[in-house]
């Protein structure tokens, strides 16, 4: 991947930023490795191979789910909507749509930062776009 995962200049960016940058990075990585050592197992023939997948998968998921609590604990807006959806019972999109109304018009963007990283509940207002058919 390189150092190619900032939009921005990332001397201008706040080192909090840069790190969230990571993390984000960290969190797609895993989310990849989890892809892939799914589709290694369903194919493996090898049931001794297939348990040492099955261990590094678990691996790959524990690190997954400790990226995802990292942001969360940096965007409390993400993680207001993130309660209305995981570990709920019923229909995954309603609820997601309950949850994101319920913690307001920014959740969905993680809200704008000012420069030091800080997010407001402000909205860049695309939420406003849905079902217009643009």
């Amino acid at each position: 991947m390189g150092f190619d995962q900032y939009h921005e200049p990332a001397d201008e960016l706040s080192a909090e930023t840069r790190t969230f940058a990571r993390m984000c990075a960290n969190l797609t990585e895993e989310a990849e490795a989890i892809g892939w050592y799914e589709q290694r197992m369903s194919l493996e023939p090898d049931e001794t191979s297939k348990a040492i997948m099955a261990d590094s998968l678990g691996e790959e998921f524990k690190h997954f789910s400790m990226d995802l609590e990292f942001l969360l604990r940096k965007k409390p807006l993400w993680r207001e909507t993130a309660r209305g959806i995981l570990f709920q019972d019923g229909d995954i999109v309603e609820n997601g749509e309950a949850a994101e109304a319920a913690a307001g018009s920014g959740c969905g963007s993680g809200g704008a930062a000012d420069a030091g990283g800080s997010v407001s509940a402000s909205s860049l207002g695309i939420g406003s776009l849905k079902g217009k058919g643009l």
